[in-house]
């Protein structure tokens, strides 16, 4: 399955700006024969605009952008993941979360970010209590995890003892972390034999300058495919049956010994 990852925007748009775009980079997408769009952590709303200027773009799952994103996956058919702020109805409490929908417009799953990174996400967001469970895009079994979620092992880990193929980052990562992108990733998806789409935002916004540098990684650790620092739709092809042939041979998940880790 080809896959793609939109490395964007240039600046800070607004909302219906990146919605428009996003539509584009789907058609885009779409053409070039990918069957799913991974889109940056916070690319519906803005991420680095403080608290107020959050809760003021923050919707719920079901909101506008949803629907308006949902619409544009039927037309082009094509799947799509990408990052917003997110409103419980119920509570009021506003994530960052990360939402995929099919290439029908079924909304999938909505991840709240775990692992809040310092002041920056803490004064916006409350944090996710779980991990998106798994679900399926043309047959891969996927996971869902947000910028610095994938930092931690164990994040990564869990959804490879569920047997993922696929865990999409959508992440807003700045400078001067390249070292994530470049060698971070790729162990994460070596170490757990699974492929991870890393898809950065560029430019700036407010006092932060992301990094681009998005990455498809594949279960060997080698880069199907990278971004450098603008603008770009990124391609790559997965093979459904990579992870489990790298499993085969390099058995680190059948070979822990999870008593002795405390």
């Amino acid at each position: 399955m080809r896959i793609a990852i939109y490395q964007g925007p240039p600046g800070a748009p607004g909302k219906a700006a990146v919605l428009d775009l996003l539509e584009r980079r789907m058609a885009e997408a779409a053409a070039a024969g990918a069957r799913l769009l991974v889109a940056p952590e916070m690319i519906v709303g803005g991420y680095n605009i403080g608290p107020a200027g959050v809760a003021a773009a923050a919707e719920t799952a079901d909101g506008p952008a949803a629907a308006r994103l949902a619409a544009a996956a039927r037309e082009h058919r094509i799947a799509v993941a990408y990052g917003y702020a997110e409103r419980d109805p119920a509570t009021g409490a506003v994530y960052n979360a990360a939402q995929a929908i099919d290439s029908g417009g079924t909304r999938l799953v909505s991840h709240r970010k775990c692992h809040l990174f310092g002041d920056l996400d803490r004064a916006a967001f409350a944090p996710g209590e779980d991990l998106a469970p798994i679900f399926e895009i043309e047959g891969l079994r996927c996971g869902i995890l947000i910028c610095y979620d994938v930092e931690f092992p164990e994040a990564v880990r869990s959804y490879a003892l569920q047997g993922v193929d696929l865990v999409l980052v959508p992440t807003a990562l700045m400078l001067p972390f390249d070292f994530i992108p470049e060698k971070m990733v790729p162990t994460r998806a070596f170490e757990n034999q699974v492929f991870i789409a890393y898809a950065n935002r560029i430019g700036t916004e407010g006092d932060l300058t992301y990094a681009g540098l998005s990455v498809v990684a594949a279960p060997d650790g080698v880069d199907r495919a990278r971004a450098g620092r603008g603008e770009e739709l990124l391609l790559a092809d997965i093979d459904p049956g990579a992870a489990a042939a790298a499993r085969a041979a390099n058995p680190y998940l059948a070979d822990r010994r999870p008593r002795l880790y405390r």
